[in-house]
């Protein structure tokens, strides 16, 4: 998992689909597979888009099933501010 791997990853699936966007996530969602380096809440998030590469990685913090959440919440903020065409900004609370 990295930021390079969902990047890649999302421009596999825009190519398969033939979409003018995809987006891919990876992640340690837990309770187990954390690592010093990757603890559990890792997540990154990979955009590409016809005029966009862009991914993150985020430390999220709280349950399994949260982590999953935020996660869903954060990749669908991606493509609404992609397709509004605005910018990304980042928030304190999820950016590692």
């Amino acid at each position: 998992m990295s930021e390079q791997c969902v990047l890649e990853m999302a421009a596999g699936a825009l190519e398969r689909a033939g979409a003018d966007v995809a987006i891919a996530t990876s992640g340690i969602a837990g309770p187990q597979g954390g690592s010093p380096d990757k603890p559990v809440g890792t997540v990154c998030l990979g955009l590409v888009g016809n005029r966009i590469r862009r991914s993150r990685r985020y430390q999220l913090r709280g349950t399994r099933d949260w982590i999953k959440l935020l996660t869903s919440q954060i990749a669908l903020d991606w493509l609404r501010r992609y397709a509004l065409d605005l910018p990304f900004g980042e928030s304190a609370a999820w950016r590692r």
